[in-house]
């Protein structure tokens, strides 16, 4: 099975070796048509605290880190 990616920004650095990043999901609303914006927060391990808020970053899934932490950060698209 592949390993999922997803690219988002990151919301929040306030923790050590750790970021939260908000990715957000565009769709249709089913009855109306009108674009509904979702948005989802994931926990990534940032090993380097390279991360700054507001960087577009690609996230990879992993191994369970810690509660909460799923994903670690492959790399910085963007930085601010």
């Amino acid at each position: 099975m592949p390993v999922k990616e997803r690219v988002g920004t990151v919301i929040s650095n306030k923790m050590q070796k750790t970021v939260v990043v908000a990715i957000e999901n565009r769709s249709a609303h089913p009855k109306y048509g009108k674009t509904v914006v979702k948005t989802k927060h994931y926990k990534a391990h940032d090993e380097d605290n390279q991360c700054k808020e507001g960087d577009r970053v690609l996230i990879k899934e992993s191994r369970p880190l810690s509660r909460t932490k799923r994903w670690t950060v492959s790399e910085i698209l963007e930085s601010r």
